[in-house]
């Protein structure tokens, strides 16, 4: 029987964004795809509704990290695209998560391409308790591959 992997040890690359430290994440969601359907009635024949493809659609990428005291390149790119509105073209850049073994080798890996910041949150303040701040990233993307590891 195969070894299953596990959903906590991972890496995130962004084209380029180099720095490792940057590209520590806590959490990835949003890695998802589902065929649309539109219902169809036949005439004279209301038993039966057929259901035909209506095209792929995704969420947005969500990635979610602790905030460190250093700049950060990914940051300046989220603010660069999301405070300029429209006024400036939006800068691309292709997303990489990898599923690694416990060896650390990538096992499976999504390209998410044409990925831009949508939008930026955080987590709430509170003087009671001592959690690590969060930030929150969402990206569009154009569309997304999943690709077995070959090695």
């Amino acid at each position: 029987m195969a070894d299953l992997l596990t959903g906590f040890y991972f890496n995130v690359k962004i084209t380029g964004i180099g720095s490792k430290d940057d590209m520590a994440f806590q959490e990835v969601t949003g890695i998802e795809k589902e065929l649309k359907t539109d219902e169809v009635v036949c005439g004279g024949e209301n038993r039966f509704k057929y259901k035909l493809p209506a095209g792929i659609t995704s969420p947005n990428l969500v990635l979610k990290r602790g905030v460190s005291e250093s700049i950060s390149p990914l940051i300046l790119w989220c603010k660069e695209t999301l405070d300029t509105g429209s006024s400036l073209p939006i800068l691309t850049k292709d997303i990489q998560v990898q599923l690694l073994n416990k060896e650390g080798e990538c096992c499976l890996s999504w390209d998410f391409i044409s990925a831009y910041p949508v939008k930026w949150s955080s987590s709430g303040l509170n003087s009671q308790e001592g959690n690590v701040f969060i930030e929150t990233i969402e990206m569009a993307y154009q569309y997304f591959d999943i690709s077995p590891s070959l090695t």
